[in-house]
């Protein structure tokens, strides 16, 4: 759990966006290529000291973002650090910092900008809702090589129509433990606000949108969409899921490959810090 910000350090938020084809996940591991890791590890050169980065979403092993958001406590005699010998008059305060980065980061993670967050700011708790993507392509020859790295291939038709009838179903505070990989501790309860899919000729996406996300879930909810799709299930077998207690085995997640966080939801700066504490209060079933 973060903390609010002491008074001898700056609160930063971080927009960021990677490929995260080459990264095993967001969150820092030991002897493992993360993309927090590498981040904190140009912000610790780059204000001589260790900082910890936390993300309004930890994305998994190969998923990528286009809209991930994150903040950084940087002590305040350190803050110096991030400005230029000679500043440019009218220049964003930390846009020397994102150039800076963008010469010490590798090119599948760039941060897009840098702002000193309001008070009550918290990446992770403040968030409203975070918004995904996925990706696939129905093409007979597979993906196009500018984006193979992005959409997941699928073989087999898809009945689109099929998927958003059991998708809607979907929808609303529910326990999704059938969709979660199991974290002790950690409550299954999310309120699922989108889950629809478009196609666009061999292009089908889902958009996903929650107040939160467990573990795998998005995935899950894809992979278990697509069983439909293909007419392995019907429609209304989604949603029986949801009376699991645990991870079903009746359906495999949708690869990493195709999913992008696109994007995170924040309410007015004066209503961060409340939006906080109500988000860190656990859910129980009784909400229900």
């Amino acid at each position: 759990m973060t903390s609010r910000p002491s008074d001898n350090v700056v609160r930063l938020r971080l927009d960021i966006a990677y490929d995260g084809t080459d990264f095993a996940g967001w969150a820092t591991q030991r002897e493992q290529r993360t993309v927090a890791g590498v981040i904190e590890e140009a912000l610790s050169t780059v204000f001589r000291g260790p900082v910890v980065l936390r993300a309004a979403g930890r994305t998994d092993t190969g998923v990528h973002a286009t809209g991930q958001t994150a903040h950084v406590d940087v002590p305040d005699d350190a803050l110096h650090h991030a400005y230029p010998r000679t500043a440019r008059v009218g220049e964003p305060e930390f846009l020397p910092l994102v150039r800076r980065l963008g010469r010490l980061l590798p090119e599948d993670v760039r941060v897009r900008d840098i702002v000193r967050a309001p008070a009550g700011f918290d990446a992770r708790f403040s968030a409203l809702r975070r918004h995904y993507v996925y990706r696939l392509s129905l093409a007979p020859y597979g993906v196009d090589p500018q984006q193979a790295r992005f959409v997941t291939p699928w073989p087999r038709p898809l009945d689109v129509a099929a998927m958003n009838q059991a998708a809607s179903e979907l929808l609303g505070l529910r326990d999704f433990a059938a969709f979660c990989r199991h974290r002790p501790g950690a409550t299954t309860i999310r309120e699922l606000q989108r889950l629809h899919w478009e196609r666009d000729g061999n292009l089908v996406s889902a958009y996903v949108s929650a107040d939160a996300f467990c573990w795998n879930m998005v995935r899950s909810l894809v992979g278990a969409l697509l069983a439909v799709g293909e007419g392995r299930r019907p429609a209304a077998w989604a949603v029986d899921l949801l009376s699991a207690s645990s991870r079903s085995s009746a359906f495999a997640a949708a690869p990493a490959r195709g999913l992008t966080m696109i994007g995170v939801d924040y309410p007015s700066d004066d209503e961060l810090a409340a939006r906080s504490l109500i988000t860190r209060d656990v859910r129980s079933p009784d909400e229900i």
